[in-house]
């Protein structure tokens, strides 16, 4: 990509110190084990960062052709009109802003306020696309959020299907002042509704490792040793299983069986399993 919108390199240079400084007076015990409210803090991270996913796939869809659809109708700003969409061109680029205004409410329920800004090169001859995305003033209800994304879009991988590669420095910071900034990849297969432009009926396999650092600096690695699926009529993952590493010491994080439902089965590293019951990003 020869040009990008200097906003987004500006915040790609700020992107570089995203992860957040401890305050001194914080302490980390390091005999710690996960404990069942930050596996379930991990999940609500996860559900902010899969939501945002989703949009710019679907306007992928409807802007690069990456569909193996003819089919045209229902554009972004069709299925949420609360979403002003605006474009520049250059010789190049193209340069994107989707503004959700003060408050704009999905399907699933989650609303969204502030702006994404994307940028990415014009060739609609190649199978990939790679999509540089940040926000200004963004919010996933309460939560701020905050980072830079790089993403590796394919039109079909081996089985067909459209696939997102996403490289990301996120902070989150929910309105009692807590945070914490998550670095990783994430591979998005999209298996289900990427030849129908509604968002419910968008099915999603999750793969690939990352890890999360709270403010008073610990850090929690995940890795998903299921594949997540991630059914866009559901406001939580249905099924797939994410090992959690914390201290040397690791647990896992089960979303369940397929069941549409806000459960799911934490294990620690002593085997003793926890039912909690997922929040909804605030």
């Amino acid at each position: 990509m020869k040009i990008l919108n200097p906003k987004l390199l500006i915040v790609f240079v700020i992107s570089g110190f995203f992860l957040v400084s401890c305050n001194k007076s914080d302490t980390v015990d390091l005999s710690e084990p996960i404990t069942a409210n930050e596996a379930n803090l991990l999940a609500e991270l996860d559900d902010v960062t899969d939501e945002v996913s989703n949009i710019i796939d679907d306007f992928l869809i409807e802007n690069e052709d990456f569909s193996k659809s003819s089919d045209t109708e229902g554009k972004i700003e069709d299925l949420l009109p609360c979403v002003i969409k605006t474009i520049v061109l250059t010789t190049t680029t193209k340069e994107v802003t989707l503004d959700f205004g003060e408050g704009c409410e999905l399907p699933s329920g989650n609303v969204l306020s502030g702006k994404i800004l994307m940028s990415y090169a014009i060739d609609s001859n190649v199978n990939s696309l790679t999509v540089i995305h940040a926000y200004e003033n963004f919010y996933f209800n309460e939560i701020s959020v905050e980072g830079i994304n790089s993403i590796v879009r394919i039109r079909e991988n081996n089985q067909g299907n459209p696939q997102s590669s996403i490289t990301f420095g996120t902070t989150l910071t929910w309105p009692d002042g807590v945070y914490a900034s998550r670095e990783g990849v994430k591979v998005r297969e999209w298996v289900e509704g990427a030849d129908t432009r509604p968002f419910g009926d968008n099915v999603f396999l999750i793969t690939g490792s990352w890890s999360a650092t709270f403010r008073d600096g610990t850090n929690v690695s995940s890795k998903v040793l299921e594949p997540l699926r991630r059914e866009m009529a559901c406001r939580f993952m249905v099924s797939g299983l994410v090992e959690l590493e914390k201290n040397d010491r690791k647990g896992t994080l089960n979303f369940g069986d397929g069941t549409c439902d806000n459960i799911a089965i934490f294990t620690n590293s002593e085997g003793v399993e926890t039912e909690i019951t997922l929040r909804r990003g605030m």
